[in-house]
């Protein structure tokens, strides 16, 4: 991307931006590299606590990649020491410790996935166990000593937890100093994080202050939401979009979206200029919209091949009604009989057995292509097609 001017410069990495500590700052060390030549320095964190990433850690990394479309260096930081910590941001409680073991196996499955939108030409992929794991306890000491208690536990997490008598492990107070030691380390002219990590984020201002350096600028995405529209996109409540999902699947995930979370979602995902999407808004043409932002997801992280199959898949299956190519063939297990609502238990495709039998009677269920209503249903011998709602399985008796 050519940008011509500073503003324009400045308006293309703010947007999506929740906050930019501080935007003068921004500038300043914008006309130096312009003058220098020298790329601003450009760090996010990510501790491998989970094997693969989802959308929403996207977030952070396309507007990494906006600072590479400028010409800036990304380092995309894996806190391989941190995640030993865990990062106490959000917590109740004390995270469990991970083992080595998973951190180095789940850093494997971020190296490969973060490539999928970040250059990897402009990319520096560090570990910070290079300068944590050398520290002398001396050091911890002399690290420890530029930062009081009172000022970590003013963070809000922390302070509920105190005043709630929540055990805080002494070991969760050194995160951000451990996350501001990285900072200096690395240089760093901008950090980013979502906004929940604003906290550690200006902890790193005031150790590069302290340790000689220009404080770096603090640059916040928003917290994405997940599928369902309310909490913040997560495995663990099952609203996530993964990026290595098959792309049928993510299609379909993003076609289950409001209308209104839509537009988040292509200011957060895509690299479409506010002007863009608003002409988008404007011609009022909701499912063309949202059939063009699923096909972008999926060509983003497969192909633009991969995004028309899943759209034609989708309006094959989803809109049409017809039988998937690729249905699921299930060997029902001995004993399992032909009692209808016990096969589709054992199918996948009801919660129980009252569950069986009141999707039947309601008409929710097709054997063969033809609704069945009969909770005394015998099914032919051999294979037969079950369909319950948008779900389909091929049964083998």
């Amino acid at each position: 991307m050519k940008v011509v001017s500073i503003e324009e410069q400045l308006a293309y990495l703010k947007k999506g931006l929740a906050e930019l500590i501080r935007e003068e700052e921004l500038r300043e060390r914008l006309v130096q590299s312009e003058k220098t030549g020298r790329p601003l320095r450009i760090k996010a964190g990510f501790d491998p606590t989970a094997p693969d990433l989802h959308l929403g850690h996207t977030v952070l990394l396309r507007k990494m990649k906006h600072f590479q479309d400028l010409g800036h260096t990304v380092i995309f930081l894996i806190g391989d020491m941190t995640g030993i910590i865990g990062d106490p941001t959000g917590r109740n409680t004390t995270r469990p410790p991970m083992t080595r073991e998973q951190i180095d196996a789940n850093a494997e499955t971020y190296k490969t996935q973060v490539f999928k939108i970040l250059d990897p030409q402009k990319t520096e992929v560090r570990f910070n166990s290079e300068w944590l794991a050398p520290l002398k306890f001396e050091d911890m000491i002399r690290l420890c000593s530029k930062y009081t208690v009172a000022r970590i536990l003013e963070r809000d997490d922390f302070t509920k937890r105190y005043k709630d008598g929540t055990p805080i492990s002494m070991h969760e107070l050194l995160y951000p100093l451990a996350q501001a030691y990285d900072s200096v380390m690395l240089r760093c002219d901008v950090e980013m994080g979502g906004t929940d990590q604003k906290f550690n984020l200006l902890v790193g201002r005031e150790i590069q202050r302290d340790s000689g350096q220009p404080p770096q600028i603090v640059a916040t995405t928003p917290v994405l939401e997940g599928t369902d529209g309310v909490e913040k996109m997560s495995k663990s409540k099952g609203n996530y979009i993964g990026i290595t999902e098959p792309p049928k699947v993510m299609f379909r995930k993003v076609m289950s979206i409001s209308d209104v979370l839509m537009w988040r979602y292509y200011e957060l995902l895509t690299d479409k200029s506010a002007a863009e999407i608003a002409e988008l808004r404007n011609r009022n043409e909701p499912m063309a919209a949202k059939q063009a932002l699923a096909r972008q997801v999926v060509a983003d992280f497969h192909s633009a091949e991969a995004a028309l199959e899943a759209q034609n898949a989708f309006d094959r299956e989803v809109r049409e009604g017809q039988q998937p190519e690729d249905i699921e063939t299930i060997v029902l297990p001995n004993g399992t009989g032909n009692n209808l609502p016990k096969i589709l238990l054992a199918a996948g495709l009801a919660d129980s057995r009252t569950d069986a039998e009141r999707k039947i009677k309601a008409g929710a269920v097709e054997v063969n292509g033809e609704r069945c209503t009969n909770l005394a249903i015998a099914l032919p011998p051999g294979e037969s097609v079950l369909r319950v709602g948008k779900k389909w399985k091929r049964i083998q008796k």
